[in-house]
């Protein structure tokens, strides 16, 4: 394909949620190879949304962003604000609510595409839509000879087999977790074989999808995108030469707390810890687990529940070590967003790839309590060590949205 080929090539990306921060469509408009975004919500600065007094639509503020302003954005904003104030009203939740979301963002995304196409029959295009929210989309581009492209969001089948076994572990622990309906999987394998290409954003991802039967030849590893906040650049972090009950090390769990996320093994290695007041643990996030009650109260341990996403730096910046044992993820975008902040990492190997073991932070060899609890003993013992890991810590280039275009530049 000729460089001129490549840059006529029109792109049509379908995008529920703000996920990646767009980082698809902005890589793409550029250059000029977005033909438009098609987006359950688009909010603009100053509107009227923005100043509606209803806190389930606070986050509708954040759809948006700048370096679309001037890309052509189709969004069906009202009509979702109507959908979930009828499922609101119908009670419905959980996997009910988010299937019949995905059903309607699909047919209002094929009536947009439908007009363009309309416009522009003969013209051949690109269609990128995230997994689970296009098996239709996917159906109709197919109908108009388009090349296909799946965002890939996760490991798959293969992941929730592995959450499966988890729960049966200690199903006290989270007594509400459900696994998807089985017409999700099926439904989601009919996606990956309507796919010319299936992203994903790490070889963990890969590995499970292959797995889980997912054709190899059609899956591409793009990492995701991730850009430091400003503040980021003249940040500096300091240890102490020791750690003690006045100034103990703290350790940060971000992010959703549930089993996928190694709160089990957790758990397990605070218990070891419980009066050791020289370490401290902080789980900030979504608590979607029962917290045993003799972990509740605890002088060394800080609940502090779900937090705006603007109010995550302070997090970062005040933790010591960041800790992401997930027992699956298709990248963990918080492992980027704690480098941005030279925080030392101990994580899983079922994720991006992000940390340099003994470089900048630790790689668990196994998840569980006993390592996790290993591996936080030796930085308490050595101070001196994450103050190595942080002034090594960095933010690769790979993750940058640079980097992104030309993946996409090159994959078709």
């Amino acid at each position: 394909m000729t460089q001129q080929t490549k840059n006529e090539t029109k792109w049509l990306c379908c995008q529920l949620g703000a996920r990646e921060n767009y980082a698809i469509p902005r890589a793409l408009e550029p250059s000029g190879q977005l033909k438009a975004l098609l987006t359950d919500a688009w909010v603009k600065p100053g509107s009227l949304v923005n100043k509606i007094p209803v806190s389930s639509l606070k986050s509708l503020g954040d759809r948006h962003h700048s370096d679309l302003k001037d890309a052509t954005v189709y969004s069906f904003t009202n009509e979702l604000v109507l959908f979930e104030a009828q499922h609101r009203l119908r009670k419905t939740s959980g996997w009910a609510r988010m299937i019949a979301r995905n059903d309607w963002y699909q047919k209002k995304v094929i009536q947009q595409l439908k007009e363009i196409t309309a416009k522009s029959p003969q013209q051949q295009n690109v269609l990128f839509s995230y997994s689970y929210a296009a098996l239709d989309i996917f159906k109709y581009a197919k109908s108009q000879g388009w090349t296909t492209i799946l965002g890939q969001i996760d490991p798959g089948i293969e992941e929730e087999k592995i959450v499966i076994s988890e729960f049966q572990k200690d199903q006290k622990l989270a007594p509400d977790w459900q696994p998807v309906p089985k017409q999700y999987w099926q439904d989601w394998q009919q996606e990956c074989n309507l796919s010319d290409y299936i992203l994903v954003n790490s070889e963990w991802s890969k590995k499970l999808l292959i797995k889980g039967g997912v054709d190899e030849r059609k899956i591409k590893i793009i990492p995701l995108v991730y850009q430091a906040p400003p503040d980021t650049e003249n940040f500096r972090r300091k240890y102490p030469t020791q750690f003690t009950n006045d100034r103990p090390m703290r350790v940060l769990f971000l992010g959703l707390i549930t089993l996928r996320k190694g709160i089990q093994a957790c758990l397990e290695a605070i218990q070891g810890f419980l009066d050791d007041e020289s370490i401290e643990f902080w789980f900030v996030g979504s608590q979607q687990i029962n917290i045993p009650k003799t972990l509740q109260n605890r002088k060394n341990i800080r609940w502090v529940g779900a937090v705006p996403r603007s109010e995550t730096a302070k997090y970062y910046q005040q933790a010591d070590v960041f800790l992401f044992p997930t027992l699956s993820d298709g990248f963990g975008l918080t492992q980027l967003e704690a480098q941005a902040w030279q925080l030392p990492i101990i994580a899983s190997n079922r994720c991006g790839d992000v940390v340099t073991d003994g470089v900048d932070g630790i790689i668990l060899p196994e998840v569980n309590g006993q390592e996790i609890r290993r591996s936080l003993l030796r930085l308490k013992s050595q101070p001196e060590l994450l103050q190595e890991f942080a002034n090594t810590t960095r933010l690769e280039s790979k993750f940058s949205l640079t980097s992104l275009h030309k993946s996409l530049f090159n994959l078709i």
